[in-house]
């Protein structure tokens, strides 16, 4: 199943790739679920249910997906978490050693949410790099969970991009990952979110990103540290994880930082980034015009 967020409805997606479709839930179920996507994932055992023993008369009100139109597949989650240094090749070219007990964990802010194609500002005199990462929905209430359940606690999985201002994140005394990851525009998710039963195998996607068509990240997520369910059931040991919240589960080798000398990114330069079996994004930099 595909869940996308179209005009701040959610939606079942489906069709081929470039010729996707999108169905109303709310309208679809007579009202029994929606139309927004907090009620959805709250309800997420009963729609995906109701979505499985859809028949084809419900596909008939099935209108073309505008992606213009998309925002991220979880709008408004009530905690966004985010883990550092989750793959061995991004701790290497960061100079960490690897985590042995879990990762380093740090928040990103909602307002910094957009969906899959979106022009962002570069901050004044900001570095900002790139992060491709494999997103994870909880679709279910979990706390203190075994590491072979954290899986089934997930609704599904979407592309984000954990783009981070590096000097607002590493100035000070102590670094500032929430408020340097979390400008506007700076947690791009999407196209929506596809249910683990459309993988063939959840743990091992390839995700990579591009600017101007240049190869910036490749890898798999075979390659985490801590899987997206380990991840998930050590994330509960602390907290209550709840439907609907966002989980950036890490970005592999590539990024702007690591790089000798480092790169950022700059106004009119265009970041593609995909995960197998998901989808694209696309975002566009443009630079901060505002007087100072």
């Amino acid at each position: 199943m595909r869940l996308a967020n179209l005009d701040n409805r959610a939606s079942l997606v489906i069709g081929d790739t470039g010729a996707e479709k999108a169905i109303d839930i709310a309208t679809a179920s007579d009202g029994r679920f929606g139309p927004d996507l907090v009620s959805v994932y709250d309800a997420w055992e009963q729609v995906t249910a109701w979505a499985a023993g859809l028949d084809s008369g419900a596909l008939t009100g099935a209108v073309p997906v505008d992606r213009r139109r998309l925002g991220p597949p979880s709008p408004a989650p009530r905690q966004v978490l985010a883990a550092g240094l989750n793959y061995r090749s991004h701790a290497a070219e960061s100079g960490f050693e690897l985590p042995t007990e879990m990762p380093p964990v740090f928040t990103k802010y909602v307002s910094s949410f957009t969906g899959p194609d979106s022009e962002v500002v570069i901050p004044a005199g900001g570095n900002v790099d790139w992060e491709v990462e494999l997103v994870a929905v909880v679709g279910r209430e979990a706390r203190r969970i075994d590491a072979d359940q954290g899986l089934s606690y997930v609704a599904g999985f979407t592309v984000g991009q954990d783009i981070s201002e590096r000097i607002s994140q590493l100035r000070g005394p102590a670094a500032q990952f929430g408020l340097g990851k979390s400008f506007p525009g700076f947690a791009p998710q999407g196209p929506w979110l596809v249910t683990l039963d459309e993988f063939s195998n959840p743990d091992d996607l390839e995700l990579g990103c591009t600017i101007d068509g240049e190869e910036v990240q490749k890898a798999r997520t075979g390659d985490l540290i801590f899987s997206v369910g380990t991840l998930i059931a050590m994330l509960s040991q602390n907290l209550t994880l709840y439907p609907g919240d966002v989980v950036f589960t890490g970005t592999p080798a590539g990024v702007g930082f690591g790089l000798e000398p480092p790169r950022y990114l700059r106004a009119g330069e265009r970041l593609d980034s995909w995960i197998e079996g998901i989808g694209e994004l696309h975002q566009t930099f443009i630079a901060d015009t505002r007087s100072h």
